[in-house]
C-alpha cells in the first residue's frame, strides 16, 4: 500500500462516516492543521498518527490494512451489538474513553455476560 492508497483509504472511511476532516481531527486528536497539511502536501501519516486516525475512526489499524473496508461482519452480531457499535462511533474521542473506563470497571461476570438475569 503506497501512500496515496493510504491517504485515500483515509478519505474512504471519512466517506463512509460522512465526516470531515475537521471532525476526523476532532475525533482522532490531531490537530486540524496537522491532518490538513498532511492532504494537502500528499504525505504518508507516521506510524502513531496513523494508529491515532484508526483509534478516532473506530477501526483497528488491522482493520485499515485489511482488504475489506467493512471488517465487522453483521451477521456476527446481535441488533443490540450493531446498536452499541453504531453509538459507539458517533461519541467523541472523550466521551469513548469514558465509556471504555466504565465498562472496564463492571464486574467481571457481567462482562462475560454471565450474568444476564439483572437484564
Amino acid at each position: 500500500m503506497g501512500e496515496n492508497d493510504i491517504l485515500e483509504k483515509i478519505r474512504t472511511y471519512m466517506k463512509l462516516q460522512n465526516w470531515t476532516l475537521y471532525r476526523l481531527a476532532k475525533e482522532s486528536e490531531i490537530p486540524y492543521t496537522s491532518l490538513h497539511s498532511m492532504f494537502e502536501k500528499n504525505t504518508q501519516p507516521t506510524l502513531p498518527t496513523l494508529r491515532k486516525i484508526c483509534s478516532g475512526l473506530g477501526i483497528s489499524l488491522s482493520d485499515f490494512f485489511a482488504d475489506d473496508l467493512h471488517p465487522v461482519s453483521p451477521n456476527k452480531y446481535t441488533e443490540d451489538e450493531l446498536e452499541l457499535l453504531e453509538m459507539y462511533r458517533h461519541l467523541s474521542a472523550k466521551d469513548k474513553k469514558l465509556l471504555l473506563t466504565l465498562c472496564r470497571r463492571l464486574p467481571p461476570l457481567c462482562r462475560d455476560g454471565k450474568d444476564d438475569k439483572n437484564i
